[in-house]
């Protein structure tokens, strides 16, 4: 046994967590109810036992509910984990036991070691040699060489979603093993997406998490299970030490900000890995379980409105502290520009779990100064039911838009009723986003992401196939409005084959078209399919991860076709748009609707197409967009060009590649009044120059 030392100095109760000074380290945790509080320091991640435990004393170490220590002659890459000792009543919200090894809840880089076990986390008693450890950082040293976040504005802004492991994993990616599935490893694919165009990653969680938390013996791919909110996922790094993860991060965002490209992240502030009352102790849990999570309607149970066993008390003052102080964590020293909230709605609920129109987390995040700059989107719902997209809290947060995924895809499978919503949705949504001082490109757009099918699934299965998750299919959502073009699944029926990639195009267009922020999928321009698995969190395998093989063979379509298009929008006034495009307050609008006919759009339920034209009298641009949902060709009325213009065909998804989509320079010139689009395409004109 580690011998208990007791010659350490008093310390503070701030700043929390472990806060490197020039002659030792200042540790800080809060715990209400604990009773006795040891500091444990390890010389290794593997280590039976402690090198020290340090016992703290109630009088000399706490001030109110904050304990504290300093202990001269430590620094930067010390492991360290606390032990709380208390009673364990969990009628009362309390659950102490003095044999786990707890992580800070403020602690900076965490090591998982290889002998890390979840399910002795789950049981009482002493799990010493397979608990994680804390990590001693010293945020100071690194050079930065002048690099701050981006600041860039949303009008500007094409965001990526991508998984960190996934993107590289594969050995298609080129990459030696040892950079596969790491932040080192993406820094080599930032050619890859600045010749696609995007200008923003938002990337799926890499706050340290528990891979280990998934059912059957699975791994947590995903993510979305965190452990230490401050911390970067130490599996995501290519060196081998405690403090790696932290450095090799910075090195990231540094390199993606030279590209001009902004790092978006992914935060999970809902729900944490210590899931339900059956679940492991690995650290709120054990320090102060009443505050860190919203109590169930039984006493010692907890309310599950994440969906993951457990419901992060957002509200709740601790919490609130620790979430902003983690936010202006990563904005600060890790440089990060946005982030986006998980379930987000979860935090607009009070202790109770009741939602409040008003939550305090949210007020006090979107009047951050320091988050000012920061770009904040919300997923403005959550797994039990509260649905916020519209009306989300605050001033600056964006918002996923849930609805304009869910009626471009029902247009394009060809539903009825769905012009007028789709027209709703392609002129920024303003009936969600009805305050004229809002900015219409905080509408984030998106037809696929990470939850659900990709984009080549999408136009491949009309069911969920999730039999690989070992769940017989019931998990993942059932309402995937998609359509299989009439096969289900791979198929070498040429007719099939031409219709998908038509709908994927289509449906890339209708997304960089419409008013707002789009975002794109990871693999999506690259075809990546999961086989009709919609809700593959824990395929950590060829199925997750993008195959970089398919790059070549899509090379002169797909790829070509979104970055073509993303270089076309953002080369125009009209996708900087900040005042919605419908919106007249004086000016003429920006966007006139047509059918068929000009200026006779159909809005009944039988109708399948839609035409619009778009004029940006400033900038000199003018636009017309034509959609065909119908199964049969349609003529649609063109209006006349300008004086002096001709309308060019920019855009058709019914050609092939490379016709498909051409620089305005190299357009060809449309002769005539009408345009013959084929069933189910878009295209679109540009009025140029004669």
């Amino acid at each position: 046994m580690s011998a208990v030392i007791t010659e350490i100095q008093a310390g503070r109760s701030y700043p929390l967590g472990a806060t490197v000074q020039p002659d030792g380290v200042n540790f800080a945790v809060y715990s209400k109810n604990a009773e006795c509080m040891e500091l444990l320091l390890f010389d290794g991640p593997d280590d039976d036992a402690p090198s020290r435990i340090l016992r703290l004393d109630a009088e000399r170490h706490r001030t109110f509910h904050y304990w504290h220590v300093f202990v001269p002659d430590l620094g930067h890459g010390q492991l360290y984990g606390w032990r709380a000792h208390g009673p364990f009543e969990p009628e009362r919200g309390l659950r102490f036991d003095g044999g786990k090894v707890l992580i800070d809840p403020y602690a900076r880089a965490v090591v998982m070691g290889q002998r890390y076990d979840r399910v002795a986390a789950c049981e009482p008693g002493d799990n010493c040699a397979a608990a994680p450890r804390s990590v001693v950082v010293d945020p100071g040293g690194y050079d930065w060489e002048g690099d701050l976040p981006l600041h860039r504005p949303y009008g500007e802004t094409v965001i990526y979603e991508l998984h960190l492991g996934g993107f590289t994993r594969h050995e298609s990616s080129g990459l030696p093993e040892h950079l596969r599935g790491t932040f080192a490893g993406l820094v080599e694919k930032i050619p890859y997406l600045k010749s696609l165009g995007v200008t923003a990653v938002e990337l799926l969680p890499v706050q340290q998490f528990d891979p280990f938390d998934a059912p059957l013996g699975r791994i947590n791919y995903w993510g979305y299970s965190p452990v230490a909110f401050f911390a970067p996922h130490c599996g995501y790094s290519s060196r081998r030490t405690p403090v790696g993860p932290v450095d090799e991060f910075r090195d990231m965002v540094k390199a993606l900000h030279r590209a001009g490209i902004e790092v978006i992240l992914d935060v999970v502030f809902n729900h944490t890995a210590e899931g339900d009352e059956r679940g492991p102790t690995l650290s709120f849990k054990g320090l102060e379980n009443d505050a860190y999570y919203i109590e169930g309607d039984s006493p010692g149970r907890y309310a599950n409105f994440s969906g993951c066993g457990n419901t992060v008390g957002a509200n709740h003052s601790v919490v609130r502290h620790l979430i902003l102080n983690c936010l202006r964590y990563w904005v600060s020293e890790m440089h990060v520009d946005g982030f986006r909230f998980d379930l987000a709605s979860v935090m607009s609920r009070d202790g109770k779990g009741r939602p409040r129109q008003n939550a305090p987390i949210l007020w006090s995040i979107d009047s951050d100064p320091v988050l000012a700059g920061t770009k904040l989107i919300a997923e403005a719902w959550d797994a039990a039911g509260l649905y916020q997209v519209g009306a989300f809290t605050g001033e600056r947060f964006a918002e996923w838009n849930g609805p304009f995924r869910d009626d471009v895809r029902r247009f394009l499978r060809g539903e009825r009723g769905t012009v007028r919503s789709l027209a709703t949705r392609i002129a920024g949504s303003p009936d969600l986003y009805a305050d004229p001082r809002g900015e219409a490109n905080r509408s984030i757009n998106f037809v696929t992401c990470h939850d659900g099918f990709t984009l080549a699934d999408l136009v491949s299965y009309n069911t969920k196939h999730n039999e690989a998750n070992g769940e017989n299919s019931r998990d993942g959502c059932d309402h995937n409005l998609s359509w299989n073009c009439g096969v289900e699944g791979p198929t070498d029926d040429a007719e099939v084959t031409d219709l998908r990639s038509r709908q994927m195009k289509n449906f890339l267009a209708l997304l960089l078209l419409s008013q707002g922020t789009p975002m794109l999928a990871m693999g999506d321009e690259l075809r990546r399919s999961q086989g009709g698995n919609n809700n593959a969190y824990s395929l950590d395998d060829v199925r997750g991860w993008l195959d970089w093989s398919t790059r070549d063979e899509n090379a002169d379509e797909l790829t070509r076709f979104v970055s073509s298009l993303i270089g076309f929008t953002q080369s125009l006034e009209l996708f900087r748009e900040e005042r919605f495009w419908g919106a007249e307050n004086g000016h003429r609008p920006r966007i006139r609707w047509h059918g068929v006919r000009l200026g006779e759009p159909d809005w009944s339920a039988d109708s399948h197409s839609l035409a619009y034209s778009l004029r940006h009298e400033e900038a000199g641009e003018l636009l017309h967009v034509m959609m065909n949902a119908w199964w049969e060709p349609l003529e649609f009325q063109l209006p006349p060009p300008p004086p002096g213009r001709a309308w060019h065909r920019v855009l058709d998804t019914a050609l092939p590649s490379p016709e498909d989509v051409l620089a305005p320079s190299e357009a060809p010139r449309h002769r005539g009044g009408h345009y013959r689009l084929t069933p189910r395409s878009v295209a679109l004109l540009v009025a140029r120059p004669l």
